[in-house]
């Protein structure tokens, strides 16, 4: 095999190896975590986690009843509801994807989605 061979072997197998390090990260990079919030199944409302810089919280209102949530930077939770049981309040923050805020009573939901935390069901 010629010099200039070898030399042009050497770069297709460097830009192959390039180019598999880049699609693999690619792969890894995950989107940053995303708060979904859902009444009566209709989304209502997504909050970036990442973009939150200062606490804030608001009211979701329906004929169910009333919750407030409360938003600090990288987590979320139902800080009030006026339904019986408050296990929705109970529940405090949430910050990824593991278990999400349920509110039955009034039909709400909170889940993060994205920030690599979806569960994966290989890992058990």
């Amino acid at each position: 095999m010629s010099k200039n061979a070898k030399i042009i072997l050497i770069l297709l197998l460097a830009a192959a190896v390039l180019s598999v390090g880049i699609i693999f990260m690619q792969k890894n990079q995950t989107p940053s975590p995303v708060a979904r919030i859902t009444l009566d199944g209709e989304l209502i409302r997504e909050i970036p986690l990442d973009e939150v810089e200062e606490s804030y919280s608001f009211v979701v209102d329906s004929e169910s009843g009333s919750n407030t949530i409360l938003v600090e930077p990288g987590r979320i939770r139902v800080s009030e509801a006026d339904c019986p049981d408050q296990v929705c309040v109970n529940q405090g923050f949430i910050s990824d994807g593991t278990v999400p805020v349920v509110c039955l009573p009034h039909k709400l939901m909170i889940e993060i989605v994205g920030g690599g935390s979806e569960f994966d069901a290989a890992a058990g």
